[in-house]
């Protein structure tokens, strides 16, 4: 349980509103009482928040900002569409807000992938909890894959020595 508990601590450090938190631990995989409790909060309270946002069309698997890792990112300016234009060599310029608030240099790498018709820009950090919450989704609850992996190791260098 400790844990668990320095894992959602983890999770949440530096998210600032308890809904992003709720959020955050819920595409974390934790259940909405795991939640509840570590937060202090009311059952219902993590609920309308989960609820709310299928209702509003947010979805599970997608990287709010709140744990982009970019304290920028949820400013006003970029809270709405931009018209951009695609360049005879394919290439789209980000505007300025959207630069700012994520930080973006000259040279810097982002991810795009297509879904549903939609193209998604994925900085490396929000890459990476995506395909963390991917995987978190096929490893049962309480199972350390480095634990698995260091034991699986132990186990050759064993067999390796016996063989040897």
């Amino acid at each position: 349980m400790l844990l668990q508990e320095e894992r959602m601590l983890e999770l949440t450090q530096g998210v600032s509103s308890v809904s992003d938190r709720i959020r955050t631990l819920d595409r974390a995989g934790y259940n909405r009482s795991e939640i509840a409790k570590f937060l202090g909060k009311r059952y219902q309270h993590v609920r309308n928040v989960l609820v709310g946002d299928e209702q509003t069309g947010r979805r599970k698997g997608t990287a709010s900002t709140a744990d982009s890792g970019y304290p920028n990112a949820n400013r006003e300016s970029t809270s709405g569409s931009s018209r951009v234009t695609v360049g005879p060599s394919g290439q789209v310029a980000l505007p300025a807000a959207i630069r700012e608030a994520l930080n973006l240099k000259d040279g810097d790498v982002l991810f795009a992938r297509l879904e549903g018709g939609e193209i998604h820009l994925l900085t490396p950090r929000a890459a990476m909890l995506r395909a963390q919450a991917l995987v978190r989704q096929f490893v049962p609850e309480g199972v350390s894959l480095v634990d698995e992996l260091l034991e699986d190791r132990r186990r050759e260098v064993e067999q390796e020595r016996q063989d040897g």
